[in-house]
């Protein structure tokens, strides 16, 4: 067998410049009917944030720190990192690797939660660019899923702790935390752990962090209104806590792998909104990002694949 001889980060990929916004959404979003409108909104979401989408640079750092911490466990790997839909896209780095000579590459999907969008599409869109590249591109061994890994859960307890302190603490043993993922389609998380992917994580970091008070809510969908997709919305969650008397609450977005769009905009800017008009007090819990616990954890997949 091929020993590995390399590392791909397999992530969404995102604009960096405000030039780049529309011609990204574009490739997204090609061979579905979506409305031009609905197209203009999102690119205005981008604009909110600053016109660029902090995920390329943020995988790049996990990229960096991955490397090292390969490197101090004496397992020393090129990271390299792929992009499905943006600049380096998944064959132009596949190519720079062949080129590299790299023959056999353990692959991470930056994906906490396992469904068609959020998986197997990745898994499509390699063997894709293998093809692009040739018959001497890498070959590719998938680390496994990773939902449930404890040093992505210290990540993420670590991360709510942090925004818990924010909160004054007279009220904060009374605020809720409102775990949440991106929506997709009932009948596309019928046939994935997604969902049950979702509920197990976030009752790891709950229960970590002895919070009996915590809720599911679902975020950011799109597609048809006439489709079904998981519910509750995050929107309505936020509208029942303040309902039933909650002041406080922390959205913890386990759903994530960094703070690109559909944080810092669905939910820092949309999500806020409709917690101040409840009266309730919003705080949001960064995703993984580069956490040290995220990046050992990190350097636990490759280890255990490659072996």
């Amino acid at each position: 067998m091929t020993p590995v001889d390399a590392v791909l980060l397999v992530a969404f990929g995102g604009p960096e410049r405000p030039e780049e916004i529309r011609p990204f959404l574009q490739i997204v979003t090609a061979g579905r009917p979506i409305p031009p409108a609905r197209l203009e909104e999102v690119a205005r979401h981008y604009e909110v944030i600053g016109g660029r989408s902090p995920l390329n640079a943020l995988t790049r750092r996990q990229a960096a720190a991955l490397a090292d911490a390969l490197a101090a466990r004496g397992r020393a790997l090129p990271v390299w990192v792929g992009m499905r839909n943006w600049h380096p896209f998944l064959h132009e780095t596949l190519a720079e690797m062949k080129d590299r000579g790299r023959r056999r590459a353990v692959a991470v999907i930056l994906s906490s939660l396992q469904t068609e969008a959020s998986w197997a599409r990745y898994v499509d869109d390699v063997a894709a660019a293998r093809d692009k590249v040739g018959p001497d591109a890498p070959e590719v061994v998938f680390a496994p899923a990773w939902a449930d890994h404890p040093r992505f859960v210290d990540a993420m307890v670590d991360r709510t702790r942090a925004a818990l302190a924010h909160i004054d603490s007279a009220r904060r043993p009374a605020a809720r935390l409102v775990f949440t993922a991106h929506s997709v389609p009932v009948a596309m998380a019928a046939g994935s752990p997604y969902a049950a992917q979702l509920e197990a994580t976030a009752r790891a970091v709950a229960e970590r962090l002895g919070r009996a008070g915590w809720r599911i809510a679902y975020q950011s969908r799109s597609g048809s209104p006439r489709d079904p997709w998981l519910e509750p919305d995050v929107s309505d969650v936020i509208r029942a806590l303040a309902r039933e008397g909650a002041r406080d609450l922390v959205v913890v977005p386990v759903g994530f792998v960094c703070d690109h769009v559909e944080v810092l905009y669905d939910l820092d800017v949309a999500a806020r909104q409709v917690a101040e008009a409840a009266g309730v007090g919003f705080h949001r819990a960064p995703a993984a990002n580069d956490h040290p616990d995220f990046i050992a954890m990190l350097a636990d997949l490759v280890e255990r694949t490659a072996a």
